[in-house]
């Protein structure tokens, strides 16, 4: 059965994507724990990272990378958060956002029910920083 990062990846549930590849995806998270939480998926059902092989990881990590230096530039974070979970859902997925201090990295802080035309705001801001970093073919309309 699919999971539900396959089931916003395939399309059948909507997902504010900023990125996509052949190998992985990335979307704001509908909960985010700070402006801009992103999560980079693979397309690939792998369960945790832990299962992952060596060239997946580095291509996830160079992803989440990417959009870690997107955010730091659109929220003027000092930092940017890296983190993987996995609990809520069995597919892969790095946790990618911006933080002001150790504070932020707590799921319990998540914003729940963002507003979805702040979704949509932190989304392009995101979408142009990548385009600015030159990665617009990856960038999705």
């Amino acid at each position: 059965m699919a999971t539900l990062f396959t089931k916003i990846i395939d399309g059948e549930i909507p997902g504010k994507f900023v990125w996509k590849d052949d190998t992985c995806v990335a979307f704001l998270v509908i909960d985010p724990i700070t402006d801009g939480h992103t999560i980079v998926v693979p397309r690939e059902e792998v369960d945790q990272w832990l299962d992952a092989d060596q060239a997946l990881l580095a291509h996830l990590t160079d992803v989440a990378q990417q959009i870690g230096l997107a955010q730091r530039a659109t929220f003027d974070a000092p930092r940017v958060s890296l983190l993987t979970a996995g609990f809520e859902v069995p597919h892969l997925h790095l946790h990618v956002f911006p933080i002001t201090g150790e504070a932020d990295i707590s799921f319990a802080n998540a914003q729940r029910g963002q507003d979805p035309e702040v979704l949509d705001a932190n989304a392009a801001k995101l979408k142009a920083a990548l385009r600015d970093q030159g990665h617009g073919e990856r960038v999705p309309d």
